[in-house]
């Protein structure tokens, strides 16, 4: 095992902390796809409606707006490992009381949505938290393998999650939000289990600047305002995922399973090209290689949204999920190396805003056009505004085009 940790690939898991927070990741990104999954099929089953689909993403997305300024400012402000940690047992409590509804047979749409809800909340919170907790734990040269893997995990879950997830529920709903509480409890287990602890905390005042630095700092950095701003209009816009449950089964004529291994193919893509990012990663061109995995992500989403066969289907979400990935280790490698320390939370929380907005108020976006043109349509129509802020992006942000070295 030694021996693996010495190649360049695994150079992050020499760091005890790191393997700790590996594991949490993946644990807890194994329960929310597991039980984002099973939500979305209960809700569809419930009122056949693809806006029904998008309103799921709304209520995710809303509290990273409503808990913009509060959730940076508790990472930057308190230890980010309690943050995470009870941000994790919420999620526990919210899995138990979905359980309870489904044991109880009295699960409706309105409670999902209130639970979803809650899950957004923590999200919001958890996210900015994670994100900063990171460079405290590895050391800055090798921050982006840390990334690479540290996405990986994330990815390995959201293969194997969905997927496990559809399968749980050939036993029922009941099965797999008993596994999501077993998981995010292990997740507390593993934070609660590092060695790291918070330096001495600089008790800034807290006020209107204090919690808007983030904003200010990411207006005034091109870099960093070019690869947030890209990463959300890109999937924004390209949201086929949020549709997969009308694939599944209207288009596939298929079940619960199937819609997890379409969930699932995005995430071995992204998880593929994680680990060849970890053993290979982008060390030129990094900025060119951003723009060029957005327009390859349009140009798949439409192929997916034209083809009626599963097999081809699963291939072009394939190379959705490792093109995004492209993108995303980009954008999460030059937040965090631009940004200070003392504002890594705020940061990272408006950040994560973008990352909601480009994932749940996608899923929102894609939910209403599909419920006015058509699940076909409103696919298509997200890659084509995939490629087009690939183009206008290279003319927006020159110095991100420019920018060669993701660590310099």
């Amino acid at each position: 095992m030694a021996r693996i940790f010495d190649r360049p690939g695994f150079a992050a898991f020499r760091e005890r902390d790191f393997r700790l927070f590996f594991g949490m990741r993946f644990l807890a990104s194994m329960a929310t796809q597991m039980a984002d999954v099973a939500i979305a099929w209960i809700v569809y089953q419930i009122t056949n409606s693809a806006l029904a689909l998008g309103l799921i993403g709304l209520c995710l997305f809303l509290p990273n707006i409503v808990f913009l300024l509060a959730a940076g400012h508790a990472a930057d402000r308190y230890d980010r490992r309690l943050v995470l940690m009870v941000c994790y047992c919420a999620n526990t409590l919210v899995s138990l009381a979905v359980l309870y509804a489904v044991y109880k047979g009295n699960v409706s749409a309105p409670m999902l949505f209130v639970a979803v809800a809650v899950l957004g909340t923590t999200r919001a919170f958890s996210s900015p938290a994670s994100s900063a907790l990171l460079p405290n734990i590895v050391p800055r040269e090798i921050f982006a393998n840390a990334v690479a893997l540290n996405s990986s995990a994330n990815q390995i879950a959201t293969i194997s999650g969905p997927a496990f997830g559809g399968l749980l529920f050939a036993f029922g709903p009941q099965a797999v939000f008993s596994v999501t509480t077993v998981f995010f409890i292990l997740s507390v287990l593993c934070l609660a289990a590092m060695q790291f602890r918070a330096a001495a905390i600089k008790r800034e005042k807290v006020s209107w600047e204090y919690l808007t630095a983030g904003i200010g700092f990411i207006r005034r950095s091109p870099i960093v305002l070019g690869a947030i701003t890209i990463d959300l209009f890109a999937v924004l816009l390209g949201g086929a995922t949020a549709l997969l449950p009308i694939y599944a089964r209207d288009i596939f004529l298929a079940d619960a399973f199937t819609l997890g291994l379409l969930r699932s193919a995005p995430a071995v893509g992204a998880f593929c090209m994680a680990i060849w990012i970890a053993w290979r990663p982008v060390n030129r061109k990094c900025g060119l290689r951003m723009f060029q995995a957005v327009a390859a992500f349009g140009l798949a989403t439409i192929a997916f949204g034209l083809t009626t066969s599963i097999y081809p289907a699963l291939l072009f979400l394939f190379i959705i999920g490792a093109a995004d990935m492209i993108s995303v280790y980009v954008r999460s490698t030059l937040v965090q190396i631009e940004t200070p320390d003392e504002m890594r939370g705020r940061v990272s929380a408006v950040n994560s805003m973008f990352v909601g907005a480009s994932n749940e108020l996608g899923q929102f976006e894609s939910g209403l056009l599909a419920a006015w043109l058509g699940p076909v349509a409103a696919v298509v129509i997200g890659g084509v505004g995939a490629i087009g802020v690939a183009a206008g992006g290279m003319k927006i942000f020159p110095e991100l085009r420019a920018r060669d070295r993701l660590v310099p």
